[in-house]
């Protein structure tokens, strides 16, 4: 921020310069569109019919993709003299894009390792639902934060989204422990459930990041 007195009012002016490179923006964009790859992988996971452990291949493919953009965003955090804003807020948001991807990646790795032997619950679906809106909502806004403009919209409805994600996780929960599913089996999915209502809360994180950022910039 460089601090000017008006000619004509005499007043403190404070004038923001912004570097030109776009590339921050980039990266962050690559990265979520990452995670809208990574939740489709997680839909179809989920399907009775699907390659679990192709899918799961696929998926620590993704995953590995995901952590190349975010090593490539904290290098250039290393390497740039100006940055489009805080250096701290920009690992926080590439480390939260990272978070989301892990989250996601243990639901796959989970669904495939524990071999689940009864129909998973149709909540689960509902909270992928979720996931898969979180994504495409993440990918929408991250090109937005060149501007800094019309963003709220996006953290208001991650927010949303998070508390309807929490109303489903507790129904889900509710449902493991009404006698229904064998022991075992309840303790295998609640894992899983946890999992996504981890991936789901990492969402929120990103957008509470984004709001932090709009608020110091505008």
């Amino acid at each position: 921020m460089i601090a000017f007195v008006s000619a004509s009012t005499g007043v403190h002016v404070g004038l923001r310069l912004r570097p030109v490179d776009t590339s921050f923006y980039d990266l962050f964009t690559q990265s979520a569109q990452h995670l809208v790859g990574g939740a489709e992988l997680l839909a179809e996971m989920l399907s009775e019919s699907s390659d679990k452990a192709g899918v799961a291949e696929r998926m620590r493919a993704a995953e590995h993709a995901a952590d190349e953009t975010t090593h490539e965003i904290v290098k250039k955090v290393n390497s740039t003299f100006v940055t489009p804003f805080d250096r701290e807020d920009i690992y926080a948001l590439g480390s939260g894009l990272d978070d989301v991807m892990d989250m996601m990646d243990e639901a796959v790795d989970l669904i495939l390792l524990y071999e689940v032997q009864v129909a998973l619950p149709a909540e689960l679906s509902e909270q992928v639902d979720v996931l898969q809106r979180c994504a495409e909502l993440t990918a929408a806004a991250m090109p937005r934060l060149q501007s800094m403009q019309s963003l709220d919209d996006y953290w208001i409805e991650i927010n949303r989204l998070e508390n309807a994600g929490d109303r489903n996780h507790r129904r889900t929960l509710a449902k493991l422990f009404s006698g229904e599913y064998p022991t075992i089996e309840v303790l295998k999915l609640k894992d899983i459930v946890e999992s996504l209502e981890g991936a789901i809360d990492a969402f929120e994180r990103v957008a509470n990041t984004v709001e932090q950022i709009a608020v110091k910039e505008g």
